[in-house]
């Protein structure tokens, strides 16, 4: 019913030990190199203030406004009270709780940080412990959480293979791979290829995030940072279409998490202007090994996780595709919506007709992550905001004559196509 509180599922949360308390989901061999990687944390604070990333002075107010709620960053039960107190059903937890002081980073820096250029060993010795500790903190409530595994996917091949599938033994249900390759392969090489046919086959998403950025150029120039650190993780889009990744393994899903969606219509329109050869593109020869253009893989294997979505990225909702558009909270992140989020969602979502709004709200992230819907509805129904709670029009009618006011701006450019494409799961 039109009625009905909303089915809410953050595409894009954040949970992670205090980084000293790792120790014991650690392989015995790495603890002296995880004592050195402490022991460093102090001077990478100094570091991170020098640059201006850090503002001491936001950072010491949020956590002493905050301080309870920031335990769920680790507490499973402190979790659950700000979870349900936001209306959040079911997450998507991505590492690293703290953004703002590192407290909370998992070993050797391969939580949001994950980068190609980390140690082969280290690298995988970190994120098989913090997926060991996310396994067994997501197990007290597996109906509302799904682990996003850490995947240091330039490690060898076998290895990643490998723990892909201890991931998903431990209940873990995706995989976040880094968003810069540094020194290692480009994810159009197919040396990649028994990964993403794990992934696949594995169910398992396959997610980049943003945090990693070469911050060596930037100097202080925090502005660089800033209008770069969305960029990365969206690059590795167009390295496995371009590539026919998407072509040779249809089941592949791939998720762009927290670098918003405001880049998306410009650039599909771009790119299906070249497939088609458009003026433009007429010297360049056809695209072999695609079999269609790009916004129909954007449809079937891709998605975005648009953390706190903006109105501006709602009124090309149509462009993007609605059912490409999954909403996240970022808790415990002070960018995100929490612990504001009803007051976040009638803002934002005041004018959006409810079933665009349940699709963007949970319904997709059900699907793409594989939450049961059913097995959430009661809780739903008792802590989930209603269109009423949104402002949203009570009269049927007038959500359908703004759905028909938006769409009046939409076909696909040259297909012809009607506005809004479906979902990510259409053939």
């Amino acid at each position: 019913m039109s009625g009905d509180p909303y089915l809410i599922i953050s595409s894009d949360c954040h949970a992670g030990l205090p980084t000293e308390e790792y120790r014991p989901y650690l392989e015995r061999r790495f603890h002296r190199a995880f004592d050195d990687f402490l022991a460093q944390r102090t001077a990478r604070r100094e570091e991170m203030t020098r640059l201006g990333v850090r503002n001491e002075t936001f950072a010491a107010r949020w956590f002493e406004e905050h301080e309870e709620g920031l335990r769920g960053g680790w507490d499973a039960a402190q979790r659950i009270k700000e979870l349900d107190g936001d209306g959040v059903a079911a997450e998507v937890v991505f590492p690293d709780a703290d953004a703002v002081d590192s407290r909370t980073a998992a070993p050797f820096g391969v939580g949001l940080g994950l980068s190609g250029d980390h140690d082969p060993e280290l690298g995988m010795a970190g994120a098989r412990a913090h997926n060991r500790w996310l396994a067994e903190f997501c197990s007290a409530h597996p109906e509302r959480h799904c682990g996003v595994a850490l995947l240091p996917v330039t490690a060898p091949v076998g290895r990643v293979v490998e723990e892909i599938g201890r991931a998903k033994e431990s209940g873990l249900g995706a995989l976040m791979i880094p968003a810069m390759w540094g020194e290692g392969k480009p994810y159009h090489d197919r040396s990649y290829d028994p990964v993403w046919a794990a992934a696949a086959a594995a169910g398992m998403p396959v997610l980049t995030h943003s945090g990693a950025t070469p911050r060596h150029e930037y100097g202080d120039h925090l502005g660089i940072f800033v209008t770069e650190v969305t960029w990365w993780p969206a690059r590795p889009l167009w390295f496995l279409l371009w590539s026919g990744v998407f072509e040779r393994h249809p089941h592949l899903r791939f998720g762009i998490a927290e670098s918003g969606c405001w880049w998306l219509p410009n650039l599909l329109w771009f790119m299906d202007r070249l497939y088609f050869g458009a003026h433009g593109g007429k010297k360049l020869s056809p695209f072999a090994g695609l079999t269609r253009p790009p916004h129909e893989y954007l449809d079937r294997n891709v998605f975005v996780c648009a953390t706190n979505t903006k109105r501006r990225e709602l009124a090309q909702r149509y462009e993007i595709g609605v059912g490409n558009i999954l909403w996240g909270s970022d808790f415990p992140h002070p960018e995100g919506t929490w612990p504001d989020t009803r007051a976040w969602l009638r803002t934002t979502f005041h004018d959006i007709p409810v079933a665009e709004t349940r699709r963007m709200l949970g319904l997709s992230a059900a699907e793409a992550f594989g939450f049961d819907a059913r097995a959430l509805a009661p809780l739903a129904a008792r802590i989930g905001p209603t269109p009423d709670d949104l402002g949203q029009p009570a009269d049927q009618r007038a959500v359908e004559a703004s759905w028909a006011r938006s769409r009046e701006t939409g076909r696909h450019w040259l297909t012809g196509e009607d506005f809004p494409r479906t979902g990510v799961n259409d053939a």
